[in-house]
């Protein structure tokens, strides 16, 4: 079941749901993508309509971000689950060592990758690690684009983590959508987290939606901008969503 927010349709059910459902995409090879969602994400579809198409047509859609938990609350009456990359990640690890699902990651840097490999080894010695591909960061040929989909089908991985940032990371999943045989997942900045490269923020922060601002103080000049515009756009469109309805909710 699927809920509008705003710009993005935010699939509600449970965060246990998410997982089995999930896991039996993967498991079955179903061509499938699913975005993790958070205010940015929202902005960047709220701005960009071929984005929101984008985002609409994934198998699935997470609120990743508290603030998305609580506006599906608000807006619809639905006590949703929040669905986060970072717990979502290591549960479908888990999940996949359980069931031997492949897994592949695909984007991030070397480095970030080889971290990810280090950290599967120690934490899921039973996982079936299919592959690794950190891309070059420019647009890709179609040749190099052709190259990638084969190595991964040839894989036989059922989840594909996707590493490449929003809205890089959907558009790239949209655009290979069908051509893939198995779930693929935009986790973004969950990998880097999960590996150690970073921290995340303390439980209370996450509870009380301030998680935003934890990662703001790690990183305040590269998310100044992002925070202040998408943060502050939001608030304005749920304020008006919930005073007006959606009927009005133009700027």
């Amino acid at each position: 079941m699927k809920k509008r927010l705003i710009s993005i349709d935010i699939t509600c059910i449970p965060y246990y749901e998410y997982v089995e459902e999930l896991t039996r995409l993967a498991y079955n090879r179903v061509a499938s993508y699913v975005c993790v969602a958070n205010v940015h994400m929202l902005a960047e579809a709220y701005w960009d309509s071929e984005f929101a198409e984008v985002v609409n047509g994934a198998t699935m859609v997470t609120p990743d971000g508290m603030p998305l938990a609580l506006g599906v609350k608000w807006v619809h009456g639905i006590k949703q689950d929040r669905v986060a990359g970072m717990d979502l990640l290591p549960d479908l690890l888990a999940k996949a060592e359980e069931k031997n699902i492949g897994v592949f990651f695909y984007g991030g840097t070397q480095k970030m990758l080889d971290h990810t490999s280090n950290y599967c080894k120690k934490e899921h010695p039973n996982l079936n690690l299919k592959g690794l591909i950190s891309p070059p960061f420019r647009a890709l040929t179609d040749e190099e684009l052709d190259a990638y989909v084969d190595e991964i089908n040839k894989s036989g991985a059922g989840f594909v983590f996707v590493v490449l940032g929003c809205p890089k990371q959907e558009r790239w999943m949209a655009s290979v959508h069908g051509r893939i045989d198995a779930c693929l997942i935009g986790i973004g900045g969950a990998l880097p987290v999960m590996v150690g490269d970073q921290k995340r923020a303390p439980e209370w922060m996450r509870k009380y939606a301030l998680e935003w601002v934890f990662r703001f103080c790690q990183e305040p000049r590269r998310l100044f901008k992002r925070y202040f515009t998408t943060n502050s756009l939001f608030i304005y469109l749920l304020l008006k969503e919930l005073l007006f309805g959606r009927k009005k909710m133009t700027v």
